[in-house]
């Protein structure tokens, strides 16, 4: 196989963070645990897919070293040697690199657009969706902030959501929810509209891998500029009587965040530079892909957080994600967390750009 070269030292360093992980004094340190913990999971993939490989290759040579011999083994050789095919095949699509945040938990924000409070209604909607979504994949939803509309809807929303437990990095939060960034069309009829007519707004989805708590990013506190305020609710009225509410911004590169959900201050602020830290590595990484070649950037996880990803036609019950060309009608089905099939469609279209970037098909 022509990829083979790198595989000897990936079980070395597999077994070497194996030995690691054994260890309580690594455990003492819970950033340094959680890195390794992700990067054993991601060589635990190419390890598994290398054993598998080497067997079903040693099987289909002994066949044939047998059937040299014995014409009576001949007939099991073609049935091996395909499957020692298939497993080199497994092998060169693991070896492909994967994004190295695929485990992360991820921060979400959703955000009214253009629409006014169909815009804000529609924004509730999709952060039901997510919510949804997150409950049928066993994952939990913390909400770090919200600022509810006038009927209902969302003004803008943040929201933590994390794995209970450490699985595969394919399985992570971010290897699904990573291509959901983008602006979200919906076109219907709003509550508002009283002749009936389809109106179409959208709403902002921004997902960022959330940064471990050490190590991943340092914040200088001289490059902070920190405002409290009184909260408000929808309407602008005030909903506490002292500064609770916390707005930081990032004087080097203008990143502002601002919370308001907690009664405290100081959980405000938690909530705020835990946020920050997930959009200054969110800022980190896409400077590097932006250095990076094109070939080895993916052609669905886009930087550009203004690209119309899908479009939601509420009379038609249709959705359409305008990057992979998914399409189905069982829109209603999709908002109540049904979300398997679309996030398919771009984790496939960025696996077959990943494997095309690398050079192709099988070894």
């Amino acid at each position: 196989m022509d990829q083979l070269d790198g595989v000897e030292a990936m079980l070395v360093e597999h077994a070497e963070i194996e030995r690691d992980l054994s260890d309580p004094v690594v455990h003492a340190d819970a950033a340094r645990a959680r890195r390794l913990g992700r990067r054993y999971a991601e060589l635990g993939r190419v390890v598994q897919a290398y054993r598998q490989w080497r067997a079903a290759a040693e099987d289909a040579e002994a066949a044939a070293e047998l059937a040299a011999e014995d014409d009576a083994f001949a007939v099991e050789v073609p049935a091996l040697q395909a499957a020692a095919a298939d497993a080199a095949d497994r092998l060169h699509r693991v070896l492909v690199p994967r994004d190295p945040d695929d485990a992360r938990d991820v921060i979400l924000e959703v955000k009214a657009g253009e629409g006014g409070e169909e815009s804000a209604l529609f924004a509730g909607d999709l952060l039901r969706m997510y919510t949804r979504y997150a409950e049928r994949q066993g994952w939990s939803v913390q909400v770090l902030d919200a600022t509810p509309s006038d009927l209902g809807g969302v003004k803008d929303a943040q929201v933590a959501i994390k794995a209970r437990t450490a699985g595969p990095p394919e399985d992570g939060v971010w290897a699904h929810l990573k291509y959901e960034g983008g602006v979200h069309r919906v076109q219907r009829v709003p509550v508002t509209e009283s002749q009936g007519r389809i109106h179409t707004s959208a709403a902002g989805v921004m997902v960022f891998p959330e940064a471990d708590d050490d190590g991943d990013v340092e914040v200088d506190q001289n490059d902070l500029r920190i405002d409290v305020y009184r909260s408000s609710g929808p309407g602008g009225q005030s909903v506490n009587t002292t500064d609770s509410a916390v707005r930081i911004t990032h004087l080097p590169t203008g990143i502002v965040v601002s919370m308001q959900n907690e009664k405290s201050q100081l959980q405000n602020r938690e909530q705020a530079m835990r946020v920050l830290r997930a959009r200054l590595l969110a800022a980190r990484q896409e400077e590097a892909a932006a250095a990076a070649s094109e070939a080895r950037r993916s052609q669905v996880r886009t930087v550009d957080r203004s690209e119309r990803i899908r479009t939601y036609n509420f009379p038609e019950n249709r959705i359409v994600d305008h990057r992979t060309g998914y399409k189905s009608y069982n829109l209603d089905q999709v908002l109540d967390g049904d979300l398997g099939a679309v996030i398919a469609s771009a984790v496939d279209a960025d696996d077959a750009a990943r494997l095309a970037a690398a050079g192709g098909g099988a070894a």
